[in-house]
């Protein structure tokens, strides 16, 4: 390029330097497409394992959680102070408390 307009020996290395450039660019072009394919192929890869890390953790995570509370039955002598007929107004109630066992009578 140069070379074709001045006619010294700097210009011709020049020219050489500047040809020499292009072609390392276009290898690094080159490879970069390479690196491109293995990359994609790469992140295809790593997302299928994902999804299965994905589906596997799912599938352990209800066994890490702490199991569910049962109901307990409520200890103790309760009384239902409601109105039978659900107009949820308290009303006084006498209420019989066990205090013995009832007693059977013998037969003979």
């Amino acid at each position: 390029m140069a070379a074709n307009v001045l006619n010294s020996s700097q210009a011709v290395q020049m020219s050489i330097f500047v040809i020499r450039a292009f072609i390392k660019m276009r290898e690094q072009l080159l490879n970069r497409t390479e690196l491109e394919k293995k990359l994609a192929y790469i992140e295809k890869t790593l997302m299928s394992h994902d999804t299965d890390l994905r589906g596997l953790y799912q599938k352990i995570r209800p066994l890490l959680l702490p199991p569910p509370e049962l109901p307990r039955k409520k200890i103790g002598f309760n009384i239902d102070e409601t109105d039978p007929e659900g107009a949820g107004m308290l009303k006084e109630r006498h209420v019989k408390y066990r205090t013995a066992r009832s007693r059977r009578k013998k037969t003979k």
